[in-house]
């Protein structure tokens, strides 16, 4: 029997024109899969089209919180990843409905349609966290286990890349700012991780080199403090701020306020998120679930970070050098 070639095999993504997204079609393209995305617009995908061959990325309309789309979007599929995540609740985007429930959905539809499952959720996930972030990521990975016990579960740490939330907002921030805040004194250990790293781990859960049914944990070479990216911020950037520490309370009490803006910075339930370690766990390590398990050696926030960092310069690139 002849193997079956990538040419010939669909892979869809929802979620998969975002921060990820792009780099994981990217991946995929180059491995010469057929790549679906998506998405709630197609009409905003029009930067995937250059990632691949013609005719080899194409969009379609999903929301998951319509099963009858996510049915639809699933045909034919031989592989499902779901992206789908937000990091604030607004308007009908709340957590549940898409971490939990829509995840639900489309573990649902790659059990009808004989797809294997890969299910992107987060480092931090766990039912009993106050973070209601964290709690419906964890309800999403027991509800895509229970319709899918194949699925493959993918939790990364932050992630950092040319259009990162996190490198990108402080260093704006500080370009402004004279202060940076230091919530819970910036104790909170992180381990950043390169976003192409990511979507390389994820293309090979797509290869089948992963388990299924098990949750596999991806973090950088590097385990920081707040403090300590925060500082790293402000050398790369060439600014010289105040690190004030701000209390839990207090902090929560600002971000009960900045809730409310269209895209607030800080919000209760990300302070709440911030009471924990968003490190890789230790039974991941021994079990082989990283980022090193799968062969892949963790790229360093030195390598990629500075090279998009260097706008937030008073003179951007164009800086005096000592001779």
């Amino acid at each position: 029997m002849t193997a079956r070639s990538n040419y010939d095999t669909l892979v869809t993504i929802f979620g998969g024109s975002g921060f990820l997204g792009r780099h994981l079609v990217r991946a995929l393209a180059k491995r010469n899969y057929r790549i679906r995305v998506a998405v709630r617009r197609p009409d905003l995908t029009g930067h995937l089209q250059p990632l691949g061959r013609v005719g080899q990325i194409h969009a379609v309309q999903a929301n998951l919180r319509n099963a009858a789309s996510v049915e639809m979007a699933a045909r034919d599929s031989e592989v499902i990843v779901n992206l789908v995540a937000v990091l604030f609740e607004g308007g009908r985007q709340r957590f549940d409905a898409l971490h939990s429930f829509g995840a639900e959905q489309v573990a649902l539809a790659a059990a009808a349609h004989g797809a294997r499952m890969v299910q992107v959720s987060a480092i931090g996930a766990d039912e009993h966290s106050s973070s209601h972030y964290a709690r419906s990521k964890a309800a999403g990975e027991k509800m895509v286990l229970a319709a899918m016990p194949s699925a493959t579960i993918v939790r990364p740490s932050i992630m950092f890349g040319p259009e990162d939330d996190f490198f990108n907002r402080f260093a704006a921030l500080a370009r402004m700012s004279p202060v940076l805040p230091l919530i819970g004194g910036g104790t909170t250990r992180f381990q950043p991780v390169f976003v192409g790293d990511v979507a390389t781990a994820i293309a090979d859960a797509v290869d089948g080199k992963t388990q299924g049914g098990a949750t596999y944990e991806l973090g950088g070479p590097d385990v920081l403090t707040f403090r300590a990216l925060m500082n790293y911020v402000l050398g790369t950037i060439e600014r010289k701020r105040l690190l004030v520490p701000i209390p839990f309370g207090i902090a929560k009490l600002q971000a009960s306020l900045l809730q409310f803006l269209p895209k607030p910075p800080l919000t209760p339930d990300q302070v709440e998120l911030l009471h924990t370690d968003n490190v890789v766990s230790e039974a991941a390590k021994s079990a082989g679930r990283t980022l090193e398990g799968l062969g892949i050696e963790p790229t360093a926030i030195d390598t990629i970070v500075p090279s998009y960092l260097w706008r937030f310069r008073k003179t951007g690139q164009f800086r005096k050098r000592l001779a």
